[in-house]
C-alpha cells in the first residue's frame, strides 16, 4: 500500500466516524438528519462523497448565493438531481427579504452602504450563514485554508446571536463519555451545531481524493480554477481579475450595485470619495491609484 492510499483511509475512516457520530446527534438532540452544506465545490464533493460511504441518513443544503459562477449551478443542480433520484432530499435555499423579494449580492450592497470585505463579509452572514437554523449541520470547512479557520473545532454550535457555544472536545465524544454527550445535549435548542469532518485534511489530501474518488466535477477546475466560490470573493485575492475576465457580466453587476451604493449614500448624506460605480469597482480591486474609504477596511 502506498503512501497516499495508507493516508487516505485514515483520512476516510476519521471522517466518517465524525459524520457517523454528528449523525446520532442530530437524530437525538434535533429528532432530524445531519444536514450536509453544499457549494459545488472540491471540498463539498468530497464532503459529499464521504457522507455517501458513511452510510447515514442526511439531506443535502445548499444557499443559493446570487453570485456563484452558472458553471457551478449547474453543476449543483445536476448533482442534487442525481441525489434525489437516490432518495436522498436536498434544498436549494433562495433567502428572502421581510417583502417576500430574494436577497440577493446586487441588493445587499447597497443596503450595507459599503462593499463586502474581508473583515466585512455580510455576503456571506445573509446568503449563506443564515440558513439551516435550529439543525445540526456538516461543512468542509478546514485549516490549511485559512490562519483565522484554524481555530474552528470538529464541533461547533452557534446559537441565535452568533455567538459560539464550547461543545465536548471531540476525543471525549468519540469515547462515548455520557457526560460530554449531556452537555452537548444541554445545548442551546436553538443553536445551530455544526460538525467540520475534514477539518484537519490539507490541500492536497483534497485534490487526490477529489479526482480519485469523486464521480462528479466542477467543469471550473478544469478551466484552470483553484476555488469556486462567489465571483468576486475578496478572499480570492488577485485571481478575482481572471474571475471578471471569464465572467464580465458579473463586473457590470458590481458596478451597478456600487452606482445604486453610491446614490443611497447620498440621499442619506455620507460622505464618500467615489465618483462613480466603476471607480468604487477599481478600489475594491486593491487599485492603489484609486481613492476611497480604505481606513474602513483597515
Amino acid at each position: 500500500m502506498d503512501g497516499y492510499a495508507a493516508r487516505k483511509i485514515d483520512l476516510e475512516q476519521k471522517a466518517i466516524k465524525r459524520i457517523r457520530l454528528a449523525s446520532e446527534m442530530s437524530l437525538q438532540h434535533y429528532g432530524l438528519p445531519l444536514v450536509c452544506t453544499y457549494s459545488g465545490g472540491k471540498d463539498s464533493d468530497v464532503m459529499l462523497e464521504l457522507f455517501k460511504r458513511s452510510g447515514v441518513p442526511f439531506e443535502a443544503h445548499n444557499s443559493h448565493t446570487t453570485a456563484d459562477a452558472p458553471q457551478t449551478v449547474r453543476h449543483i443542480r445536476k448533482v442534487f438531481q442525481g441525489l434525489e433520484q437516490e432518495g436522498i432530499p436536498c434544498n436549494i435555499d433562495y433567502h428572502r427579504q421581510p417583502d417576500g423579494k430574494n436577497i440577493t449580492m446586487w441588493n445587499l450592497i447597497p443596503k450595507k452602504l459599503l462593499p463586502p470585505s474581508r473583515v466585512m463579509r455580510y455576503c456571506c452572514s445573509e446568503l449563506k450563514e443564515s440558513s439551516c437554523k435550529n439543525r445540526m449541520i456538516a461543512t468542509g470547512v478546514r485549516w490549511a485554508e485559512s490562519n483565522k479557520r484554524k481555530n474552528r473545532g470538529v464541533l461547533e454550535a452557534i446559537a441565535s446571536n452568533r455567538n459560539k457555544i464550547s461543545l465536548p472536545d471531540e476525543k471525549m465524544l468519540l469515547s462515548d463519555n455520557d457526560d460530554a454527550r449531556r452537555l452537548f445535549e444541554r445545548c442551546e435548542l436553538k443553536a445551530k451545531t455544526v460538525v467540520n469532518p475534514i477539518v484537519d485534511w490539507r490541500d492536497s489530501d483534497i485534490w487526490e481524493y477529489y479526482w480519485n474518488e469523486c464521480s462528479s466535477h466542477n467543469s471550473l477546475y478544469k478551466l484552470g480554477y483553484y476555488r469556486v466560490g462567489c465571483i468576486g470573493c475578496p478572499m480570492a485575492g488577485k485571481a478575482r481579475w481572471k474571475e471578471f475576465a471569464d465572467f464580465p457580466k458579473y463586473k457590470q453587476a458590481y458596478i451597478k450595485a456600487f452606482e445604486r451604493m453610491l446614490e443611497v449614500r447620498k440621499q442619506r448624506g455620507l460622505s464618500q470619495d467615489w465618483k462613480n460605480g466603476e471607480e468604487v469597482f477599481l478600489w475594491w480591486m486593491e487599485d492603489k491609484n484609486v481613492p476611497g474609504q480604505i481606513s474602513v477596511f483597515q
